[in-house]
């Protein structure tokens, strides 16, 4: 039964990450990555998903929307959501899955990719 448990977990897991993604490309967000940490020790999720706007007002329209999308398609609201009064770097959390969305110079500086370089990485095409 335990087996049955981390799989139907690991299909949510999945199906939150591909709203997440379709939610971040619908409003354009750019150099959309997908950092999967499962296979890291004391990681803080099992997976990072991050992006940037061009603007603050992009950085917020992105965070909106993948709240929104997610909340009405698989009924899950984050645990919590920091940094949307700047839209510098807006920072939702969904416990296994972090979303980070980023201002261009905001991403540069903090180099989460990097910092997590261990980490196996997806790329997604931007619309």
């Amino acid at each position: 039964m335990n087996t049955q448990v981390k799989v139907k977990r690991r299909l949510n897991i999945d199906e939150l990450n591909q709203q997440i993604i379709e939610s971040i490309q619908e409003i354009k967000g750019r150099n959309i990555v997908k950092l999967d940490l499962r296979r890291l020790n004391e990681s803080p999720a099992d997976v990072f998903i991050i992006c940037e706007g061009t603007s603050t007002t992009q950085v917020k329209a992105i965070s909106d929307n993948v709240q929104r999308r997610v909340r009405e398609r698989m009924n899950v609201a984050p645990s919590n959501v920091e940094g949307e009064r700047n839209a510098l770097w807006i920072c939702i959390d969904y416990f296994n899955i972090v979303v980070h969305v980023f201002h261009p110079e905001a991403r540069i500086f903090y180099e989460l990719e990097d910092l997590w370089g261990d980490a196996t990485i997806t790329e997604y095409d931007s619309l």
